[in-house]
């Protein structure tokens, strides 16, 4: 197993735990939903890039993209490190090491 499935499976991992907890906090519907659906399509990618689908990676990079530039305007207009802060440099994080994967093979 590769840092990138590594990369992929943790950071779904979080955004599915991060849109729970903002339920659970602010009862938000759209955290829910958004977090469960990026977090779920990221362990998707995770699985199926085990399986050796080189689509999987390409589903991973997409997806992180999204949730790093969502997560960075979010940080732009509130200025609050969490949640917005660290998903942000965690999902920075995880692109860099997915992007290396591939470009590594």
């Amino acid at each position: 197993m590769n840092l990138g499935i590594v990369a992929a499976f943790a950071y779904g991992i979080l955004a599915v735990l991060g849109g729970i907890i903002g339920y659970i906090q602010a009862r938000s519907r759209v955290s829910l939903l958004s977090g469960s659906t990026s977090g779920l399509l990221l362990i998707i990618a995770a699985y199926f890039q085990l399986q050796g689908q080189t689509w999987g990676s390409i589903l991973a990079v997409l997806v992180t993209s999204v949730l790093v530039v969502v997560f960075a305007f979010r940080l732009a207009k509130t200025r609050k490190f969490m949640p917005a802060g660290l998903m942000t440099i965690l999902g920075v994080l995880a692109l860099a090491v997915m992007v290396n994967q591939i470009v590594a093979n």
